[in-house]
């Protein structure tokens, strides 16, 4: 499956173009998941056909969104504090005591949400 950006794409008229090493294409919101909302810049994979009036996208699958601008003092703060978060839960570890599953989750968020930040 190619990996495109979408190039731009009009949510009233529900179609615009993607942009990939294959070229443009055609994107219309039918083939993308039910309630999604792309931007210009966000990626996708997709599958491709040839239509009567150039290349289409079939099917389309959200792989990540428009390039944001990050603050790298925002990141590093950020950092700091999941660093705290983390000896206090080593800590815990270490005395034979699991953290309990709300704690657990928020862990686990707070660090995915700083490896998207980290990956653009």
């Amino acid at each position: 499956m190619p990996i495109g950006r979408v190039k731009w794409f009009d949510q009233e008229k529900g179609f615009g173009f993607v942009t990939s090493d294959e070229g443009d294409m055609f994107l219309h919101q039918s083939a993308l998941p039910d309630g999604v909302k792309v931007a210009p810049g966000t990626r996708l994979e997709f599958d491709v056909v040839d239509g009567r009036r150039g290349k289409q996208v079939l099917k389309a699958r959200l792989v990540d969104g428009p390039k944001r601008n990050r603050d790298p003092k925002k990141s590093a703060d950020m950092i700091d504090d999941v660093i705290t978060l983390l000896e206090d839960t080593s800590a815990g570890l270490r005395q034979g005591r699991f953290p309990d599953p709300v704690f657990s989750n928020k862990v686990a968020e707070v660090l995915r949400h700083i490896a998207d930040d980290l990956e653009g």
